[in-house]
């Protein structure tokens, strides 16, 4: 298990109520059903449209990345506006 940091924008922040967390997780897809379970239904749903990255990095294996100590996961939804 390992320390990380999720960096959370727009509406993830919105629905979330804050713009970053930490989390304990093994990989990247441990995380993300700990903020779906942490955030609720809404949170999940943004999740299926944003983009994930680690590090300021695509993750390299999917979900199925591992995630280290100190990892920076952002989750970058995509941007509205006209």
């Amino acid at each position: 298990m390992s320390r990380v940091r999720l960096l959370l924008f727009a509406r993830a922040r919105e629905i979330a109520g804050r713009p970053r967390d930490d989390f304990d997780a093994a990989s990247l897809a441990q995380l993300l059903d700990a903020a779906r379970a942490r955030y609720g239904a809404d949170f999940g749903d943004v999740l299926e449209h944003a983009r994930i990255w680690i590090n300021g990095d695509e993750p390299p294996s999917g979900l199925l990345t591992d995630l280290a100590d100190g990892d920076e996961v952002a989750v970058l939804p995509p941007v509205s506006g006209g």
